[in-house]
């Protein structure tokens, strides 16, 4: 089975695949870290753009049949013939926020990710790309590592499935849209 851990940045893809994988044997594939060693990135005045054509030849060559590929990517460069299992991991974006400003991003990064986070970008991708049956949210706000690995692992049995996740009804209830949204 070839799984999939996608999401926002700062969600903590990285930190549930090294959960994951303490009980799991599977290949680790780091897309953002192919991307750099491939090369496939190039830094112009509007950030980091990633050659997304090529990228995917790459990737769609080395997933083996008992894959772990993560990054916030993947429904743009992973082909759905190559997947069994996608799971968009979502975080409240009051804490996403607190994590944004610990990693010393941009006012506008911040906004661009959170609102991105907020009408869920890439939980939409993500099914989109890899079909609504595959495809499962977890709200990692507040479970641990060990409880989202759990889940994880829940779900790929059969066992349980995905979280309903609706950040504008809080971010509306608390009068914030303008915080997040320039409109």
């Amino acid at each position: 089975m070839s799984l999939v851990i996608t999401g926002n940045p700062g969600v903590g893809k990285h930190t549930i695949a090294d959960e994951f994988l303490k009980n799991e044997d599977y290949d680790l594939i780091d897309i953002n870290k192919i991307a750099i060693e491939s090369n496939y990135i190039e830094k112009d005045e509007i950030g980091i753009q990633v050659d997304v054509q090529n990228l995917k030849k790459n990737l769609n060559k080395i997933i083996t049949k008992k894959s772990l590929i993560i990054g916030h990517l993947a429904p743009y460069v992973v082909e759905k013939s190559m997947i069994d299992v996608v799971i968009i991991l979502r975080k409240n974006p009051y804490k996403l926020e607190q994590i944004y400003e610990e990693r010393k991003y941009s006012k506008e990064k911040i906004k661009e990710n959170l609102g991105s986070e907020i009408i869920g970008i890439t939980a939409h991708d993500a099914i989109s790309e890899f079909g609504v049956e595959n495809t499962f949210q977890i709200d990692a706000t507040t479970k641990t590592p060990h409880e989202i690995v759990e889940k994880i692992q829940k779900i790929i049995q059969g066992q349980d499935h995905d979280d309903d996740v609706d950040w504008l009804s809080e971010v509306n209830e608390n009068d914030d849209l303008q915080k997040f949204f320039d409109y």
